[in-house]
């Protein structure tokens, strides 16, 4: 049997490293849903022997994503999994901006892919699996940024927020019944696109660039490699779900 794990935002960054080494395990079955498709992904599955299938979706459309995840995972056979395991990695900082001077588009389209598309597969797999004998868990990669707020960066804010709240209302409803447990995992601060952006930012726009240069100079950013690893062995922890809003620097 293999473990089943459903990955979105895996084309770059952390989410890309995440998908590499689950897939160096052996015997994974993977899917990814992610704006491309990754040919290097699938030499490390077929070097590992996992299965690796890519899917190109959008998730600023998030229903139909959630409803194809759905469907998939009821044409599956159950008995074949040993473990079940969505990670809702995607997400966007959009341009930062002052909320009032923000393009209203990218509003929605940063809100669908941070919190919308994050809750509707949360809840597609869950509803898909709920038969399910083998363990089952939803981690959600949140940000420091959920907890503590930050000027020009309201949508970024709202969906970290969201995610971590929705996290807890889950956990009542799953712990209720013995079911899925779920975490809401802030996963230090990330040497990657994101953070390029940020330190690209216009200052005007967003008064906070500067300390996005500091972390850089002073090397306090983990690579996508090393926050990839602390992510999955926070998922590996036999308390997993004890606490549903968690961040990787706790012990």
């Amino acid at each position: 049997m293999s473990d089943l794990f459903i990955l979105t935002g895996a084309s770059r960054g952390m989410g890309r490293a995440i998908a590499r080494q689950l897939l160096q395990r052996g015997e994974v079955t993977l899917l990814t849903l992610s704006r491309g498709v990754d040919a290097g992904l699938e030499e490390v599955a077929a070097d590992a022997g996992s299965l690796l299938l890519q899917w190109q979706v959008d998730l600023a459309e998030p229903l139909g994503a959630a409803q194809r995840v759905n469907d998939w995972l009821g044409s599956l056979h159950a008995q074949a999994f040993q473990s079940a395991t969505l990670i809702n990695n995607a997400g966007t900082v959009g341009r930062p901006a002052p909320l009032a001077q923000a393009d209203l588009a990218e509003l929605s389209q940063a809100l669908r892919v941070g919190l919308e598309a994050p809750l509707l597969l949360s809840s597609a797999f869950l509803r898909a699996t709920r038969g399910w004998a083998a363990p089952r868990r939803v981690l959600n990669i949140s940000s420091g940024l959920g907890r503590n707020a930050m000027g020009s960066q309201a949508p970024y804010c709202a969906s970290k927020a969201g995610m971590d709240h929705f996290s807890r209302a889950v956990a009542l409803e799953e712990s209720a019944q013995d079911g899925a447990r779920i975490v809401s995992l802030a996963p230090g601060v990330i040497d990657t696109d994101m953070q390029i952006a940020l330190r690209g930012a216009d200052a005007q726009l967003f008064p906070d660039r500067g300390r996005f240069e500091k972390l850089k100079q002073d090397g306090l950013l983990d690579s996508p490699e090393t926050a990839a690893a602390k992510v999955l062995a926070w998922l590996d922890r036999p308390d997993f779900g004890a606490q549903p809003v968690a961040d990787v620097r706790q012990p």
